[in-house]
């Protein structure tokens, strides 16, 4: 299954010829006082008696002179209201098939909109079902930002095909498979551990996989930018790939069960992040984990009072085998800071208390730099992909006794479980390591413009903005 889908809906503007293009108006409600000098007042008059009222996402074709549509609206967000490519999203199901170009106000970045209309065009793959051969659509004629647009875009989209992918067809060796496929061709080093060697160097991701016949495995990759040299910054990322999670013996309810396909939602967005950084060749070196495992219940599962050895020396009590996360991810975060890296990043489905105070679009984050956090909450505000951070509140840290470990892998109160959680991993992260931890939902309820439903790469555009600013790396998607 080829998760790597290259963007045909955008036309590069030198590659149209004398093929009519039509024209699409980005609106904003405040503007519609002067919608007649932008489309004529005919055409204004039947945009205002059709109900147009430059709402968010509302799309409005428009007749020409002979009955043919060649000009449409689309209402956009105040300027106020800040970065919103998904608006753009809108468009690919709303327009007649043919050439079109997009007339914005000059503050709306032009890769904003290529962006937001690739997000709009994606389809999630046919699974044990005929695929419908899509019609020829709408493509958008773009400029030189829209092959910037068009590799974040893939990027996006393939993180979101994987989510999506049904868990028997998407376990450890299939994640890992996808990781693969996604990093060989971009020139990254890829390994695959698994069995002794697992066990070994990742003893917590190999606890956790011990219920399930899919045997569990870690992806370890590296890369070294064309023009990065040795003493380049190395970025290191961190992903939880718990590709099913049943609970374990501590099982979900099955309303709590139906979605945990995206439970690897972590990986993927890292996996995405990684391939986007290679493609756009920043001048940094990078190194990526996945853990790729499957939460599951047999005679072979980890058990609740279990106690296990960790590849740092800490032992953890397990509390609960639903808090598996956080077990995936200690190992690796252990293992990515022997490298010291500049920055790390990880990124995991990993509470429901993150969604309780913040809701499913924005994820939490956390760290332990005052000022990385603030620029990865910053990015994320000014490229419309918003994070929140939350605090790595030490007056918790005494939740997390255990009388018979090091740690226990829950807290012993109800409350906090996003912070305690982070707590957690801090145990892990050697102090002069600039660390954030995303704990992102990675999934749409329900489709919007640019957002269908199903998985969703909730982080990774923030991550990516953040690191360009942190080390002051140019490149054609920077606002």
């Amino acid at each position: 299954m080829n998760m790597l889908q290259t963007h045909d809906s955008l036309v590069a503007a030198d590659g149209v010829g004398d093929a009519p293009v039509g024209v699409i108006h980005a609106i904003r409600p405040g503007m519609r006082d002067g919608l007649g000098e932008l489309v004529g007042e005919a055409a204004a008059r039947f945009a205002e008696q059709a109900g147009f009222a430059a709402r968010h996402g509302q799309v409005q074709l428009l007749p020409g002179a002979d009955g043919s549509i060649a000009t449409a609206l689309l209402g956009i967000a105040e300027e106020a209201e800040g970065c919103d490519p998904f608006v753009f999203g809108a468009l690919p199901d709303s327009l007649p098939a043919g050439l079109w170009r997009v007339s914005a106000p000059e503050d709306v970045a032009a890769a904003d909109i290529a962006l937001g209309f690739c997000l709009g065009a994606y389809r999630m793959p046919a699974f044990g079902r005929e695929a419908t051969p899509a019609a020829p659509g709408a493509r958008l004629v773009v400029g030189p930002e829209g092959v910037v647009a068009s590799q974040m875009a893939a990027c996006m989209n393939m993180a979101r095909s994987l989510i999506n992918t049904p868990p028997n067809l998407m376990g450890p060796d299939e994640l890992a498979a996808a990781a693969q496929a996604a990093l060989l061709p971009a020139g990254a080093e890829v390994s695959i551990l698994r069995g002794d060697r697992l066990a070994h160097d990742f003893p917590t991701v190999l606890h956790v996989g011990m219920g399930s016949e899919r045997a569990p495995c870690v992806v370890e990759a590296s890369w070294q930018g064309s023009t990065a040299t040795d003493a380049a910054p190395l970025i290191s990322l961190v992903g939880k790939g718990v590709c099913f999670d049943t609970g374990g013996y501590d099982l979900k309810p099955p309303s709590s069960m139906l979605r945990m396909k995206k439970d690897m939602g972590g990986a993927a967005i890292m996996l995405a992040l990684a391939r986007l950084i290679m493609l756009r060749d920043l001048p940094v070196r990078l190194e990526l984990r996945l853990g790729c495992v499957e939460n599951s219940v047999s005679g072979h599962a980890m058990r609740p009072s279990d106690v296990v050895r960790t590849r740092a020396g800490l032992t953890v009590e397990i509390g609960n085998t639903d808090a598996e996360g956080r077990l995936v991810l200690c190992d690796l975060l252990h293992a990515a800071c022997a490298r010291q890296p500049d920055l790390l990043v990880d990124a995991a489905t990993l509470t429901g208390a993150a969604r309780v105070a913040l809701g499913p679009d924005v994820p939490a984050l956390f760290s332990n730099n005052a000022e990385t956090g603030a620029a990865f909450v910053a990015a994320g505000l000014s490229c419309g992909d918003p994070l929140w951070q939350l605090p790595l509140w030490p007056g918790y840290r005494k939740w997390l006794r255990s009388p018979v470990a090091d740690l226990n892998n829950i807290s012993s109160k109800p409350m906090a479980g996003a912070i305690t959680a982070a707590l957690f991993l801090q145990n892990f992260v050697k102090t002069d390591v600039r660390w954030v931890h995303i704990d992102t939902y990675g999934w749409n309820d329900s489709a919007r413009p640019g957002r269908p439903e199903g998985g969703e790469s909730l982080g990774l555009r923030a991550a990516y903005e953040a690191t360009l600013k942190i080390f002051n790396i140019q490149d054609a998607m920077h606002h």
